[in-house]
This record gives structure tokens, C-alpha cells and sequence, in this order.
């Protein structure tokens, strides 16, 4: 017998109708369209020599990564329920797919053990959670924005 899950209330479904409407802002979605594009880097140090600090694809960067892990902060303190985020917002694995591997490099140079701390909680919980429901699907995933 699966474990029973926490119904999601009305305050869930307006919270995730606000974050949608958040993300038709016209520059997040600049932004979005952008980094799925643009945004692949294998170190901190890549990243920097494509997208410095003060240029316009930094800023769109630092909007995109902050936006996701801003929401995944809902998920981690309860404000929002996991599985109905997980069941329409996969973009946010983009995002982690994107920087995942940079996190710890991140953390390192900006001496903030923490950084993305939220994002990359929540991103290791919706793998698991895709990958219970369907094994291999977060992988197959993943290879197609390989």
C-alpha cells in the first residue's frame, strides 16, 4: 500500500497559478527561453567566461537559477505540496540539469556552503519521484536536452 500523501489545498493551487503567472512575466520568460538555449557550462569557470558578472546573459542566468530555487524553497519549508508541483513543473529540472554539477564549485568560490541548497533538495526528490512512478524516465529526460 503507497504512502498516504498530504492533500493539496486550494492555497497549493492558487500558489502554483501565481508562479506560472510569475513565470509569463516578460522578462523571466526571456530569460527561460534564453537559459534552455543558451545556459550549458562545465565548470563555474565556463560559465563565468560565457556569461561574466555584469552582462546581459548573467543577469538572465542569475534570474532563472534564483526564480527555481526560490520556488523549490516553498516545497522545502511546506508552503507548497511536492507532488502537485512535480506533476506540471518539470522545467525546474532543466534548470538543474543546466547547473546541477556546478553547485558544489558555486558553493566553494562563493564560500556559501548553502547556495542552491533549496533547488538542489527538491530537483534529488522530484528525480526520485519521477523515477518511482516510471523507472528511467528523469534519465530519458535528461539525455534529450543533452
Amino acid at each position: 500500500m503507497p504512502p498516504s500523501r498530504p492533500q493539496a489545498t486550494y492555497d497549493d493551487v492558487n500558489l502554483l497559478l501565481r508562479l506560472y503567472d510569475l513565470r509569463r512575466e516578460e522578462k523571466l520568460r526571456e530569460a527561460r527561453a534564453w537559459f534552455v538555449a543558451n545556459c550549458r557550462a562545465e565548470s563555474f569557470a565556463e560559465l563565468m567566461e560565457k556569461f561574466p558578472f555584469g552582462s546581459p546573459e548573467n543577469t538572465k542566468y542569475r534570474m532563472v537559477v534564483s526564480y527555481w530555487d526560490m520556488v523549490a524553497s516553498f516545497i522545502v519549508s511546506g508552503v507548497l505540496k511536492e507532488d502537485l508541483f512535480f506533476e506540471s513543473n518539470r522545467e525546474m529540472l532543466i534548470c538543474y540539469i543546466r547547473i546541477g554539477k556546478l553547485i558544489p564549485e558555486l558553493r566553494e568560490t562563493f564560500g556559501d556552503p548553502f547556495a542552491f541548497h533549496n533547488l538542489e533538495e527538491v530537483s534529488k526528490r522530484y528525480i526520485n519521484w519521477l523515477n518511482n512512478r516510471a523507472p528511467g524516465s528523469y534519465e530519458a529526460f535528461a539525455k534529450r536536452l543533452a
